[in-house]
């Protein structure tokens, strides 16, 4: 499939990876349709991608709600007539241990409460079924070739303090060999899915962080540094025009291993 001339819908476009992505595609003649819970992150992205000459459109939704994921689709369609590229880059974290232990007593003292769990559950997984399920549909009804990319995170592994984020991205991952499945089933051809596992990340997340913490989570990082947005827009692209990628989900990570294991 050719980037140029393409429909991209990019959920979490307003910032972090998802606005890389968003300005990758638009750099390569995708029409692009940008989605992000808050307006003022929209316009900004908006126009940017617009001075640059690029075709786009943003809105404000919550990847947790059907009434908002039909709207941006029906956005998608309305405006450029097609959707053939969906990227759910909308997640969140709220990291926390399962159980805390008073230091004295050596009893639980606290546990992680669902006001920290279903939240994560909501946008990281519900969201992404939501927005994968709906450009499908649009998809298969509108019989354009797609690619549907959930994206997922290396810590699917499993990571100490995030028994909630891991959870759902080890859900991401697996999406795409079960949608291909049923698609393969259901005689669905036009359609591929292929995941994106990333690494740490240069977003302001990890760029803000205590600077000894970043330098001990690069200690596990063969390329010792940061990957780059870009690098995982570039990534997207590739599954894009290399139609023989479907049905897993890629790590792109700089080589992160974990030598004492994979909890750390």
């Amino acid at each position: 499939m050719e980037i140029k001339g393409s429909v991209a819908l990019i959920t979490g476009g307003d910032d972090g990876i998802g606005e890389h992505v968003a300005k990758f595609f638009a750099k390569r003649g995708a029409k692009v349709a940008i989605v992000g819970m808050h307006q003022e992150n929209i316009d900004r992205v908006v126009k940017e991608i617009k001075e640059m000459g690029g075709e786009v459109i943003g809105v404000q939704a919550n990847v947790i709600s059907e009434a908002d994921t039909a709207k941006f689709i029906k956005a998608t369609l309305e405006a450029f007539g097609k959707l053939n590229i969906a990227v759910t880059c909308a997640g969140i974290i709220h990291d926390g241990m399962m159980l805390t232990l008073d230091k004295e007593t050596g009893k639980v003292s606290r546990k992680m409460g669902l006001d920290r769990w279903q939240p994560v559950i909501d946008v990281n997984l519900t969201g992404t079924f939501l927005t994968l399920r709906d450009a499908a549909e649009a998809m298969v009804n509108g019989g354009w070739e797609g690619l549907l990319v959930p994206i997922s995170s290396v810590n699917k592994a499993g990571q100490v303090g995030q028994i909630n984020y891991s959870s759902t991205k080890v859900a991401d991952a697996l999406m795409p060999k079960i949608i291909i499945g049923e698609f393969l089933m259901r005689g669905i051809r036009n359609i591929r899915c292929v995941g994106i596992a990333p690494g740490y990340t240069a977003t302001s997340m990890l760029t803000g962080m205590n600077q000894d913490a970043l330098k001990a989570l690069l200690a596990d990082v063969h390329l010792g540094r940061l990957l780059e947005p870009d690098e995982i827009a570039n990534m997207i692209g590739h599954c894009v025009e290399n139609s023989a990628l479907n049905a897993t989900t890629i790590e792109i990570t700089g080589g992160l291993c974990y030598p004492h294991g994979i909890a750390k």
